[in-house]
């Protein structure tokens, strides 16, 4: 501790004379570098401007799934609205099964590598091919044949004529392909095979030629799809009749509008039983009915309709293993279904828990943006794929074939069925550019994930979201990371990029920097903003910054385009009090003050047996004998003198006793952030201190603040609820803590996964 002998404590301010440069590189400045204009089209309020538009395309389909040879075929017409202010000499639609063909970009970009010792599936893979893509068969206005070109999965149409602002074209495609197993081939979309009964479990998706997005920021959207980088699609209507095998179920996005001819008039009732069940799932398809079903396969096909209304996509799910469940959710808007179809491998998991937790997310995801606006959610039961469309989506999470499953099975199951079910409300609504900007939907969805986790089970085991959970990828390798705003295809380590990272800068916006009031109200405002919508980066942002009153400018700078870090340090703390100037009261502290300590005084006792003033008392004057910490009466007479020249609240500031601590910080990460301290007391009591990220204005490497307390205190913690994200916590205590860590020992025999479920069956114990 230091003293302050001075009566009065002088505050001034250094203005620091920046050259441009250096305030050009601050992380404080406006993101005018990074952010398209506004104008017309989108407000700088994060709004979609008042002459905001987009496009429309609707669709007409006949599909037609061959069981036997894995084969999909359909005619498709297209009428595609054009609410542009431009005239259009042609269309662009995505052709993402190309992605398959033998010659595609994808195939072609597979690099591979040798080993000395190679596995037999590596090599396997290598040598596996698949007759994939389109075969594009027709593609006509009326009778008449359109030009067209295909390029890799996109593929141009020319028109007649330019299709003016407010015109309509309509036009019919005629294709097929051949549908892969997910097993060997991978996908989002395809079938598993079951061999023991010879059947097939489609889930089917980017099944169809589809119009590409043409809006004011890109023009025609059409970056090839590589297999990263998802989708940009465009709203509009569709009425798809799928024919299947005649055993089989189908669920798809839309409204089933032909029920009384494919489902039995039992089936419908239950169905209208379920639409009237908010607590539990009523069967509309039994286990018994459908373990029937996939062994004693009937011939022929039937039809099935399904209409849905402004969406972006359509895809469906077909087999005649489906076990069917649903129940009602409850929204202010209406009654909403939640289902499921599983096979019988998904049980007992599926049945116990994927429809509840279907109503579950549409509950909380609801609560955080906006009514549910669909009639259903469907989650369809698949061997190892996560994947999300309007109103349907496909979801692993498969027990053993003894009906046990490891903790991570049930979790990981879980959370895939929030995660894609949310998909729902982004992209599915709120419908971002999933080609260029992954974390978009992601991200946002990965955020929501986390807090309907948290609403799930208080001891939920979750995977991102808290900042303490992308620490390991933070402080990782620069060279392997890119910023969040970096194009899908081009993000490396896209989990911990896309979804990890910009989950958990959402939570710390809402725990840290806004405040859940403030932040939970921008989120909302921007999600209703943008329902229906094509929102892109900007608008997020700026809708963020504008509803919640708060410059986050810097946040997204650093957060969104950096691969910098947090590593906030605190350097050294001074401890000072301010002299009461009772001479009293400072002899004494100055004379402790004043002991010397130096080794060699302790040995110069015993070593110096007599000093000459020992020896010689005439050697001695006043000052010998004089204790000069025994105040004199001049000293007494001035400090009462003084006293009477300070104001009441001076002499209260004299009398406080007050402790003043000094502290450094520094920057190392580079990413400014809040500081939250935790100072811990003598007496044990505790006080936490919140400093918004402005402490780092034009001191953004280091600065020093000072803090007042009553009390002295034993220690201090920056970041004491792990809330930023801070690499290194070495350096987050003072007085310094030892960072214990631990590590792992193994033998080289990789260990069977623990499943506590199936062992505690086991008798041999």
């Amino acid at each position: 501790m230091n003293r302050i002998f001075a009566p009065i404590i002088s505050l001034f301010f250094i203005v620091p004379a920046f050259a441009q440069e250096n305030v050009d590189k601050s992380a404080f400045r406006q993101m005018y570098d990074l952010l398209p204009t506004p104008n017309t089209y989108r407000s700088a309020s994060g709004a979609p401007g008042h002459q905001y538009y987009q496009q429309q395309a609707d669709y007409v389909m006949d599909i037609v799934l061959d069981d036997k040879k894995q084969r999909i075929s359909g005619t498709e017409q297209i009428t595609y609205h054009n609410n542009s202010p431009d005239a259009l000499a042609y269309l662009w639609l995505q052709l993402d099964q190309n992605m398959r063909h033998p010659e595609s970009m994808t195939n072609k970009m597979r690099k591979y590598s040798i080993q000395n010792r190679m596995e037999f599936g590596a090599l396997e893979r290598m040598h596996r091919n698949f007759d994939g893509g389109f075969d594009i068969l027709k593609v006509q206005q009326g009778n008449k044949d359109l030009p067209h070109t295909i390029n890799n999965t996109m593929m141009r149409v020319d028109l007649p004529t330019p299709l003016a602002p407010g015109a309509k074209f309509t036009f019919t495609i005629e294709w097929a392909y051949n549908v892969q197993e997910r097993a060997l081939f991978g996908g989002r979309s395809g079938y598993e095979y079951f061999p023991a009964e010879d059947n097939y479990l489609y889930t089917i998706a980017q099944f169809f030629p589809r119009m590409a997005v043409y809006d004011d920021i890109e023009g025609w959207q059409h970056k090839q799809f590589l297999g990263s980088g998802e989708f940009a699609l465009t709203f509009g209507n569709y009425k798809v009749n799928i024919t299947v095998p005649e055993d089989h179920v189908v669920s798809a996005t839309g409204t089933l509008s032909n029920a009384n001819q494919v489902l039995t008039s039992e089936q419908r009732k239950r169905y209208a039983d379920a639409r009237k069940s908010f607590d539990k799932p009523v069967f509309i398809i039994t286990p018994e009915e459908a373990l029937e079903a996939e062994q004693k396969k009937q011939k022929g096909t039937k039809t099935w309709r399904f209409e849905a209304k402004n969406v972006r996509d359509f895809a469906f799910a077909s087999s005649r293993k489906f076990i069917w469940d649903a129940m009602a959710v409850q929204q202010s808007s209406g009654v909403v279904m939640a289902e499921s179809l599983y096979p019988k491998e998904g049980n007992p998991l599926w049945e116990q828990y994927s429809t509840r937790v279907v109503a579950h997310t549409l509950k909380t995801y609801s609560k955080f943006t906006f009514d549910y606006p669909y009639e259903k959610a469907v989650s369809v039961h698949t061997d190892r794929i996560g994947m999300e469309y309007p109103m349907i989506c496909f979801n692993g999470g498969r027990p053993e074939s003894d009906g046990t499953y490891s903790e991570a099975t049930k979790y990981g199951m879980i959370s895939v069925i929030i995660h894609e079910v949310g998909h729902n409300y982004f992209p599915m609504i709120v419908n971002s550019d999933e080609r260029q900007w992954t974390w978009m939907d992601e991200g946002l969805t990965t955020f929501l994930q986390y807090l309907t986790e948290k609403e799930w089970d208080r001891d939920y085991p979750v995977r991102r979201g808290p900042p303490a959970k992308i620490v390991d990828y933070m402080k990782g390798d620069k060279s392997k990371m890119v910023p969040i705003m970096t194009n899908s295809e081009s993000v490396l380590q896209l989990g911990n990029n896309a979804y990890g990272k910009a989950a958990t800068g959402l939570n710390i916006l809402r725990e840290t920097i806004l405040g859940r009031e403030l932040f939970d109200h921008a989120f909302k405002t921007y999600a209703n903003r943008w329902m229906f919508k094509h929102p892109s980066p900007a608008d997020f942002f700026r809708t963020m910054e504008d509803a919640s009153g708060t410059d986050l400018d810097w946040f997204w700078r650093g957060w969104f385009f950096t691969t910098d870090h947090v590593d906030i340090s605190i350097d050294n703390v001074r401890w000072y009090q301010a002299s009461s100037l009772n001479p009293l009261e400072e002899m004494p502290i100055k004379k402790e003050a004043a002991k010397d300590r130096y080794i060699g005084i302790a040995r110069d006792a015993t070593a110096i047996e007599e000093t000459v003033v020992e020896k010689d008392p005439t050697m001695r004057d006043f000052y010998n004998k004089r204790d000069p910490f025994q105040p004199t009466s001049w000293e007494m007479n001035s400090y009462y003198r003084m006293l009477k020249t300070l104001s009441d609240a001076q002499l209260d500031i004299l009398h406080k006793d007050a402790h003043y601590y000094e502290i450094d910080f520094s920057n190392i990460g580079g990413l400014v952030m809040p500081l939250i301290l935790e100072f811990v007391f003598e007496n044990d009591s505790t006080h936490v201190e919140r400093i918004p990220a402005e402490i780092w204005l034009k001191n953004e490497s280091g600065f020093t603040k000072t803090f007042i307390f009553d009390e002295p205190i034993k220690s201090v913690e920056l970041d004491p609820f792990l809330e930023l994200a801070d690499i290194d916590r070495s350096n987050n205590h003072f007085p310094r803590q030892l960072q214990q860590s631990r590590f792992q020992l193994y033998k080289q025999k990789q260990q069977e996964r623990s499943n506590p479920m199936r062992e505690s069956l086991r008798q041999d114990f």
